[in-house]
């Protein structure tokens, strides 16, 4: 996934993961308005915002967001 797209969705599944043993990498599983379902990382204050069944997009050139 580019960081320049743009795209919405809902959040279907939260998860965190030490995959190297040193740094927790916080992830969404987002089900996208278009039907596809993609893993995006995010950053803990979002992850901590948002729920299962929230909406949340992303901007072209920005990070994800809630709304």
């Amino acid at each position: 996934m580019a960081d320049e797209e743009a795209w919405s969705g809902v959040v279907v599944k939260k998860s965190r993961a030490m995959y190297d043993g040193a740094n927790l990498y916080r992830k969404l599983e987002v089900e996208l308005d278009g039907g596809e379902v993609r893993d995006v990382k995010v950053k803990r204050d979002l992850w901590k915002q948002l729920e299962v069944g929230d909406r949340v997009t992303k901007a072209a050139g920005a990070d994800p967001a809630r709304g």
